[in-house]
């Protein structure tokens, strides 16, 4: 498998756990304000391959605890399966970080317990779903089943949104709200401006705008923070 990416250590991408990144390239969404614009094309510039990684993973076994799986969008990639089983031989825990769109995927890896942890992406309110990820039409309907999943408690998990001023406001965390209501874990992620982001021209809100978003899921979910 090719890798486009590899961070070899962080306290801050699986939550708890000393880990390593591993960036996979390919993404079914085109979201303006995306970090990693350069790995969206499966075909993006691979810096290493399995059996690399494998061997970075069997030296580094006494200093890691985890590894985090993403992306672009991880579940694209028809080996996924073969990668995380390798990884789980060598007696590590699985994060994956993912968009949503492949539920049939993240079922059977969640069933056959090849991941520990998920982060899913909230891009908007179901209504600007569409814009929020580079459409202008989406079929919001396999979004809505990983949701529905995860919120069936089989994994631990979290849900998460990039606030971007240009994509987001109030409106848009009183239709989250209800949306993802019962959820363990509601992230807000504080936009930033990088080179790498697709589109120019994006801001973020301050802190006291992303604390009052905050407040407006706050009732629904069983605990939520902001990130940056």
């Amino acid at each position: 498998m090719k890798i486009q990416g590899l961070q070899k250590m962080t306290l801050l991408d699986f939550p708890g756990k000393v880990a390593c990144t591993v960036f996979l390239g390919g993404c079914d969404f085109r979201c303006p304000f995306c970090h990693n614009s350069d790995i969206l094309s499966m075909d993006s510039e691979a810096l290493l391959d399995d059996v690399e990684l494998m061997d970075f993973l069997e030296k580094r076994k006494n200093l890691l605890e985890g590894v985090a799986i993403t992306g672009g969008e991880p579940l694209l990639r028809k080996d996924i399966e073969d990668l995380l089983v390798k990884i789980k031989e060598l007696g590590y825990l699985v994060k994956l970080d993912t968009n949503g769109n492949n539920p049939e995927l993240l079922k059977r890896i969640v069933e056959r317990k090849l991941v520990d942890y998920v982060a899913m992406d909230i891009k908007n309110s179901p209504e600007r779903y569409a814009v929020t990820i580079g459409f202008e039409d989406f079929d919001l309907s396999k979004v809505e089943e990983s949701k529905n999943f995860l919120l069936t408690g089989q994994v631990e998990y979290e849900f998460r949104t990039t606030v971007v001023k240009e994509f987001h406001d109030a409106d848009s965390f009183k239709e989250i709200g209800p949306w993802i209501e019962g959820a363990e874990k509601y992230f807000l992620q504080t936009f930033v401006d990088r080179e790498k982001v697709m589109f120019g021209g994006l801001s973020a809100y301050d802190k006291e705008e992303m604390e009052a978003f905050a407040d407006i899921v706050s009732p629904y979910v069983k605990a939520i923070d902001i990130r940056g």
